[in-house]
């Protein structure tokens, strides 16, 4: 069949190297795409939020099955564009309406969703615009750490941890009244903070079955240790060693059930990927956010540790015939580093020469922010690239991705040191 990506970032990178190993897989196209989903397929320059053109594509290539990548897409309705359009309807489709996206699109759409539905959360309030006053008042009354939510789609950076009241009410401030991150911040979650480790679960659904992907743990603040401002995600690993059979297996029971079984109950239609944020609190599973897709950079570990053939089981989805579907899942770790522009998640320059890809052995390298131009891979955004190593053990994955992050380069580039370091403690301490 022939088949369309939506999207540009290493998620997508890693998307088309799976797909492209399809025996399903004919003809593949990735728009807009970037340096290296350029090597497993055909780029093609369309936004990702230009349906009419991506229809019209759709069209005159006979694109048989879609794949929607990132977010805005879903959230600005494309799969309602396909389905409400005659000539469209008939493509299969990854990826929810706009009303399944709203579990992304929304951070208080989906709090609620949360709780009408018994899945376990931490709790929050709303503020609205005109409730800047009320908010700062109630931020008195808060335990810290506090945690502010953007209600809309941020990147990835619009929630803020406020270690004092008086950060939180600056954060508050810039949100809600200087609007920080525009519309998105219109609305603010206040949320309780949750002690515990975090990590990412990945379901596909076809609204009624679902089949459970490898788990991930990513690694959102720009510097080691944790430190600095939040990121779309400078790394992650997969499997982790707290996700224990016990833990998924609530996991199972308390939270993917009951998001199924809920989008079912609200009669709202779902045919793509649910990714659930997670917190492990003392052995339970609380949920701190759903997105609409798969995760980046989690996708780029993910992929590699997924044996079956990936289409076949996008292809029962979108039909819903995923009931007894298996996934086969490799026992090997992955570990994947994100190389970033210099300045990122702030200002950082593009268009720098990236040395050091012609060496094919070795870790995956995913591409982000890359773009081709004249024989030569420039930087593009502010992650770049996403290097996967694999291996028997955390340790052996871990040296592989960065023996191949040493031999790539570029001006200004950076990467945390530190990846896969606190789970590799973890395992010393059970041991000991």
């Amino acid at each position: 069949m022939n088949i369309l990506i939506i999207g540009s970032g290493g998620r997508e990178h890693a998307l088309a190297w799976k797909i492209r190993q399809s025996t399903h897989c004919r003809n593949l196209f990735i728009a807009p795409g970037n340096a290296g989903t350029g090597t497993v397929g055909t780029n093609v320059p369309l936004a990702v939020d230009d349906f009419v053109s991506l229809g019209n594509f759709c069209l005159e290539k006979k694109i048989d099955l879609v794949v929607v990548g990132p977010e805005v897409p879903l959230v600005k309705g494309i799969r309602d564009y396909f389905e409400q359009t005659d000539l469209l309807k008939s493509i299969l489709l990854v990826g929810p309406g706009r009303a399944g996206a709203q579990l992304e699109g929304s951070k208080d759409f989906s709090k609620q969703f949360m709780i009408r539905n018994g899945v376990p959360t931490a709790k929050a309030q709303t503020f609205y615009t005109h409730q800047s006053k009320e908010a700062l008042r109630y931020l008195d009354s808060c335990k810290t750490p506090i945690v502010l939510k953007a209600d809309g789609l941020a990147a990835g950076k619009g929630v803020i941890i406020a270690s004092t009241v008086i950060e939180a009410k600056t954060a508050m401030r810039e949100m809600l009244e200087e609007k920080k991150f525009g519309e998105a911040s219109s609305k603010v979650l206040v949320e309780e903070f949750l002690e515990g480790i975090e990590l990412s679960v990945f379901v596909l659904t076809d609204g009624k079955s679902y089949v459970i992907l490898p788990e991930a743990k990513d690694y959102k603040r720009i510097g080691d240790g944790d430190t600095g401002p939040n990121t779309g995600g400078m790394g992650a690993v997969s499997p982790v060693i707290f996700a224990t059979s016990s833990f998924m297996k609530k996991v199972e029971e308390q939270v993917i059930k009951p998001t199924i079984d809920g989008l079912k109950k609200e009669g709202i239609a779902y045919q793509g990927f649910i990714f659930i944020g997670l917190m492990n609190v003392q052995g339970e599973p609380f949920v701190i956010e759903y997105n609409a897709r798969m995760g980046d950079p989690e996708t780029e570990a993910v992929m590699t540790r997924i044996e079956s053939d990936l289409v076949e089981l996008l292809i029962a989805c979108t039909k819903g015939e995923l009931k007894d579907k298996q996934i086969e899942i490799s026992p090997a770790h992955a570990v994947t580093v994100v190389m970033a522009s210099g300045g990122y998640p702030d200002q950082f320059e593009k268009g720098h020469v990236i040395s050091g890809l012609e060496d094919q052995t070795g870790a995956y390298v995913f591409h982000a922010g890359t773009i081709q131009k004249h024989n030569q891979v420039l930087t593009q955004g502010g992650r770049v690239l996403a290097i996967t190593g694999t291996g028997n053990s955390l340790e052996s994955a871990a040296a592989q991705a960065y023996e191949k992050v040493k031999r790539i380069s570029w001006e200004g580039a950076y990467y945390r040191r530190d990846i896969s370091m606190d789970l590799a403690r973890m395992k010393s301490n059970l041991k000991a």
